[in-house]
């Protein structure tokens, strides 16, 4: 009795360290979730039906070694993948550090927007888009200065478990209901050369921009100063986020297709105009009576989306900056600096080029496109190079997907050049 009330006790305690030390994996979810998920999956399944959905899984499975090299190389390591990167050249930093100032700040602008379009549900008055960004951007600033890590971690688990449950309860109503699409609809193909556009729209945000792997990178690394993180530990936090991710991409897929696809109803074109109808479509699901819950969920999602990026990119840039100058420890000053620089740059761009948000936007999601397979490629060659643990090391199963995952991101890419400037 007394050995099985200690495996009992071990057991538990197990567990319990498991379910604290996630954190990163759940940060990146919320990161994803905001664009990606709740824009990109929700229109591909109003526009396309299902169609898409075996893409997106591909996706989803051919990217999952470039992200999960993030956690192998700091768990391995003790560095950052940033550190990595200047470990392979300053060329290679300059690179990334240029691309992730450009991506930080456009991907800040569009979820300021978004989150201030939600934010203006509650108020009885009208209020402007900067007032309401502005409103969004403080908020934010105060939480990452307050309180860090430790208060993003709690809002990102508490935000991704309450949207989870309000979507796959719309879906499983709306499955109930019916589909929308009369019978003499005839979808739209995602198989011609006018739909590529789209799909290199999707899969670039899907489940993220690959750069996320560098922002996991570094909420893992602040996160060992904190807490005792083991491999298991650290994979299994990833593994629920990633797995998490590309499952919700699903339900937002079939959100879409239950409720928008052929029901004739226009999508709107711009992202404020579609977190209404997003809005809307939760509300037409569920019932009326949901509709200011939905926004209440909405807007913490993308506020989670927002806040995270925030102060992942701030970290990122402020990590290259660092290593730029070859100085040995972090400051938290240029930190901060950089969360005022990038929010700042932000909210000008929501100021003064607002008509031209969605344009950058998706300028933002075909350059993630462009870059992810140059990512991949550093993140390959970096896991395979550095001297890991046997628990950390790519086995040849995953090196084998890596390689086809390579294959099938540097042909895609090969096609969207074709198909942009050469056809």
């Amino acid at each position: 009795m007394a050995n099985t009330s200690s495996m009992d006790t071990s057991a538990k305690s197990g567990i319990s360290q498991l379910i604290r030390s996630l954190g990163p994996g759940i940060m990146m979810a919320a990161a994803a979730v905001g664009g990606s998920h709740l824009v990109a999956s929700t229109k591909a399944g109003a526009i396309y039906g299902w169609q898409l959905a075996a893409l997106i899984l591909l996706v989803n499975l051919f990217k999952y070694p470039f992200f999960r090299a993030g956690v192998q190389y700091t768990m391995g390591t003790g560095d950052s993948l940033i550190q990595g990167y200047a470990s392979l050249g300053r060329g290679y930093l300059w690179i990334f550090t240029v691309l992730t100032v450009i991506s930080g700040i456009i991907n800040t602008a569009a979820l300021l927007l978004f989150s201030a379009s939600l934010l203006g549900y509650f108020f009885p008055f009208e209020l402007s888009s900067i007032a309401l960004c502005g409103l969004v951007l403080t908020t934010c600033i105060a939480i990452l200065f307050a309180g860090h890590y430790r208060a993003l971690d709690s809002l990102s688990k508490i935000i991704m478990a309450v949207l989870t449950v309000a979507t796959i309860s719309a879906v499983i109503i709306a499955a109930g209901k019916g589909a929308v699409a009369p019978a003499e609809f005839q979808a739209p193909s995602p198989w011609t050369l006018a739909a590529i556009g789209f799909i290199v729209v999707t899969m670039g945000w899907m489940p993220a921009p690959i750069e996320i792997s560098c922002l996991t990178s570094m909420w893992l690394k602040s996160q060992r100063k904190k807490q005792t993180v083991t491999a298991q530990s650290a994979l299994f936090d990833f593994n629920v986020g990633y797995v998490g991710t590309a499952l919700l991409a699903l339900v937002f897929i079939a959100l879409g297709a239950l409720v928008l696809h052929g029901n004739g109803a226009e999508l709107a074109a711009s992202g404020v105009g579609f977190s209404h109808q997003l809005v809307s479509m939760y509300a037409s699901t569920i019932g009326e009576w949901s509709r200011y819950l939905i926004a209440v969920i909405a807007f913490f999602c993308i506020f989670g989306s927002t806040i995270t990026v925030i102060d992942g990119y701030s970290r990122a840039i402020a990590e290259s900056q660092r290593l730029l100058r070859r100085q040995e420890d972090e400051q938290p000053r240029v930190y901060q600096g950089w969360v005022i620089v990038t929010s700042l740059a932000a909210i000008s761009i929501i100021a003064f080029f607002a008509k031209a948000l969605m344009p950058m936007l998706n300028f933002a999601m075909i350059m993630a496109f462009m870059t992810t397979p140059v990512f991949a490629l550093l993140n390959y060659i970096l896991v395979t190079r550095a001297n890991l643990p046997d628990e950390l090391k790519l086995s040849q199963k995953m090196k084998a997907l890596s390689i086809a995952g390579l294959i099938y991101l540097f042909g895609f890419l090969a096609l969207f050049i074709w198909w942009k400037w050469l056809l």
